[in-house]
């Protein structure tokens, strides 16, 4: 199955969406522009991150005009309820220093990721893909460390770890990182308008270059368009709806009433080779999980093809009861509990700029 569709009014809100800033329904002018350089479709990491990308190497007066068309709140997306909160290699160093020389308040956390095995046909086959890597001197190895066996269950903490591999990882509240650089980018004259739907991107240009997009509040003109629009890209650019194909997620945060273990690393237990979970402790206590794939996949219907994020994956919904206590030593009698539950939308994200119907 695969019914590309566009935003759903109503999501279910996550807890990365809980406080709210003031740019959730902003419009940076009341009417929208007739004509820009440039529209970005959507208002989630993609969206920022170009925005960022722009500002920072163009100067004042070579910048291009920008309009971000957000269908629903800024960050409502897959950024704002899926694991966009944690990010390992390549990543972990730009979004350091972006974090730090910016002063960014996004509860950020430089730590170490535990990724561990609990299948052993599993395991032997990521060990041998690791071996390979540290053989061949690649960089990103330099700062992992592998545990195999009986030690991994004590490193890890995991109950029934058949290996682990430990890796520099960081987390953070999605949202408020966007929020920031949306706002750094308005004070630079990016023009936002939240609560506006695409609803139409025009199949060629017209005589002077420019793609018409058809939008609730009216008709926007652009030579260029830029859709970071992750699980809703079938919806605007039809070519793409068996390519980039949306499915459903769920996410957890799980509390306790009272002290609890320290868990101080991000982890990702992996049960097999398509089925893992994450986890992300917070510095509230709390811990975000999610993943719950064996619960819901068989279930076809009720994930795949669909941008549903207004209800709870009905075959997941108990899956995080009693998570910690299952898989983690020491907390069988912290009383952990799930706070709260959502569903997410999301699919491989390419940005496709100036895309036609061929």
């Amino acid at each position: 199955m695969c019914t590309a569709s566009f935003p759903l009014p109503g999501g279910m809100a996550s807890f990365w969406r809980t406080e709210p800033g003031n740019l959730d329904d902003h419009r940076s002018t009341a009417e929208l522009p007739p004509c820009v350089d440039i529209v970005i479709i959507g208002a989630g990491f993609s969206a920022a991150a170009i925005l960022t990308y722009i500002l920072a190497t163009t100067s004042p007066e070579d910048r291009p005009s920008i309009l971000v068309l957000e269908a629903r709140q800024l960050c409502s997306g897959a950024t704002g309820r899926n694991e966009v909160a944690s990010f390992e290699a390549a990543n972990v160093k730009a979004v350091t220093e972006y974090v730090q020389q910016n002063k960014v308040d996004c509860d950020f956390v430089l730590t170490r990721a535990v990724d561990v095995q609990l299948s052993t046909g599993h395991q032997r086959r990521i060990r041998e893909g690791y071996d390979k890597l540290i053989a061949a001197g690649l960089e990103p190895t330099k700062n992992t460390f592998s545990v195999d066996g009986k030690d991994a269950e004590m490193m890890s903490g995991v109950k029934g770890a058949k290996g682990c591999f430990t890796y520099t990882a960081g987390h953070l509240w999605p949202y408020k990182l966007i929020h920031h650089m949306f706002t750094e980018a308005i004070c630079q004259g990016i023009n936002l308008q939240t609560n506006t739907p695409v609803l139409a991107v025009s199949k060629t240009q017209d005589v002077n270059g420019q793609w018409t997009l058809s939008t609730s509040r009216g008709e926007v003109r652009t030579r260029k368009v830029v859709f970071a629009t992750n699980a809703y890209t079938g919806s605007l650019l039809p070519e793409y709806k068996s390519k980039i194909i949306p499915y459903r997620a769920i996410c957890s945060r799980i509390k306790t009433s009272g002290p609890h273990p320290l868990l101080n690393n991000t982890y990702a237990l992996r049960f097999s080779d398509w089925n893992f979970d994450y986890l992300i402790p917070r510095l509230d206590g709390s811990i975000i999980v999610g993943g719950a794939r064996d619960a819901y996949i068989r279930s076809v219907d009720s994930w795949y093809g669909s941008v549903d994020d207004t209800q709870v994956i009905d075959e997941a919904r108990s899956y995080f009861d009693g998570y910690m206590q299952r898989h983690f030593h020491g907390w069988e009698d912290s009383g952990a509990y799930v706070d709260d539950i959502w569903t997410g939308s999301k699919a491989n994200n390419p940005i496709i700029c100036n895309a036609d119907s061929s």
